[in-house]
């Protein structure tokens, strides 16, 4: 099973090397290989996405990526920005589904700024489309410069699109992992204002009928965003485009206490996947060794899952995460009194260790 290590910028690389560690701890027949991607590939080879590294992650079964982007590279121009990388490996890549699960682990219902009765429990999934909507829609603006600045433009613009084929398959993608949960589909869009999203919520519903064991309600993203503070666990599956995606994701990421818990999985029609956490490259902590590594570790679970088809390793991680949390560790972003703050490092060292004890045992 091959494997392209893209750790990147920032804390990514810290973060990255404690998931390779932990992957390498459950034994399997695993070929990693490692590329520059984002603001360091820039540095070495003057693009954010060399060929070499695209090349690399088009051959593997999988991608695990760490995080890109540093703000000294806002000034360069655009298409030369870190974040170019991964919004390049979508395109060519074909990522169109974005999983993004946030769960709210037990231990860790404190650290939520949430009351304990609104978030205790809660497992929901957003599904967002990825290579559609505002982020690809051309063209892209009108500038008087190449530097990726407007001074003096008159205007500046986004063209907001969908097709029918991109809406049906990632309607597709929701229903069917609705199918294996609570069988509810909340479809997140914006038809009151805008054509794209009713067209989007007409074609999800046709879609719906083909799964008539599914529910399928439909909101606005703004009442969206409001009841995934007021009441999260009224949700199952969230499927929605690609901005509102983005920004929802976020939001349900400080549900579960912090960013630093939610993983991420990015998949094309043929299984590959590209799959990273939820949160940036974080340059203000970046070699400090307080940037929390279960995102990444939870990520290179749902590789194991979705692309390796191996559930059973990703059981183990899973499993192994929930044993280190019960014991008290916790990174400085979930901290709190009572418990064993530890360090990138450390925190990966456990996970390896309680793996270890459950092989053994």
């Amino acid at each position: 099973m091959k494997i392209a290590i893209l750790p990147g910028d920032g804390i990514g690389t810290e973060i990255v090397a404690e998931a390779v560690k932990v992957l390498g701890a459950l034994g399997l027949p695993l070929q990693l290989e490692t590329a520059l991607v984002g603001g360091a590939a820039y540095e070495a080879h003057g693009h954010p996405l060399p060929d070499s590294t695209l090349k690399l992650a088009q051959s593997a079964d999988a991608v695990l990526f760490g995080a890109v982007g540093d703000w000294k590279y806002d000034e360069l121009e655009r298409s030369l920005r870190p974040e170019q990388a991964i919004l390049g490996l979508r395109k060519h890549m074909g990522l169109f589904a974005n999983f993004r699960p946030a769960i709210c682990y037990p231990e860790l219902v404190d650290a939520s700024s949430l009351k304990p009765e609104l978030i205790a429990g809660l497992d929901i999934l957003i599904i967002r489309e990825l290579t559609g909507d505002i982020y690809f829609g051309q063209p892209r603006g009108r500038r008087t410069a190449t530097d990726g600045h407007f001074p003096g433009a008159p205007e500046a613009f986004d063209t907001m699109r969908y097709s029918r084929p991109e809406i049906e398959r990632i309607a597709h993608v929701a229903f069917q992992a609705a199918r294996k949960r609570s069988k509810r589909v909340t479809s997140v869009d914006k038809a009151n204002v805008l054509e794209t999203f009713q067209f989007w919520k007409d074609v999800v519903s046709e879609v719906a009928l083909e799964y008539p064991d599914v529910a399928l309600d439909h909101m606005y993203v703004d009442n969206a965003a409001m009841q995934l503070v007021k009441a999260p666990k009224k949700f199952d599956v969230l499927v929605t485009g690609n901005m509102f995606g983005d920004i929802l994701s976020d939001e349900a990421a400080m549900l579960t206490g912090s960013i630093g818990m939610l993983p991420s999985a990015s998949l094309n029609d043929k299984g590959q996947g590209l799959y990273e956490p939820s949160h940036g490259s974080a340059p203000d902590i970046a070699g400090k060794g307080v940037a929390n590594p279960l995102a990444t570790i939870l990520s290179a679970a749902m590789m194991l899952r979705f692309s390796l088809q191996q559930p059973q390793a990703a059981d183990r991680v899973e499993t192994a995460v929930k044993a280190v949390l019960a014991d008290g560790l916790r990174t400085a972003d979930i901290h709190a009194s009572g418990t064993q703050r530890v360090s990138t490092r450390e925190m990966g060292d456990a996970v390896v260790k309680a793996i270890g004890k459950a092989t053994t045992n």
